[in-house]
């Protein structure tokens, strides 16, 4: 029989987890040179940020335009 992949509960929230990693990727860019690598690190962190506010949009009890 094989054995199943253990699963992990998480202890903090999916919108705290995605605000921690914006927060990190910021940090990472800020000490970087301007260029494309640092430019990836902040579409990330934007994109996490989209994310947290997708997500506070779906959980609202009433949905808004």
């Amino acid at each position: 029989m094989a054995d199943r992949p253990s699963r992990h509960k998480q202890t903090e929230t999916f919108e705290f987890r995605l605000q921690m990693e914006a927060v990190k990727l910021r940090k990472q860019a800020e000490g970087m040179p301007a260029g494309i690598r640092r430019d990836e690190l902040l579409q990330k962190a934007r994109q996490a940020d989209s994310a947290v506010q997708m997500n506070q949009r779906l959980a609202s009890p009433f949905p808004r335009p």
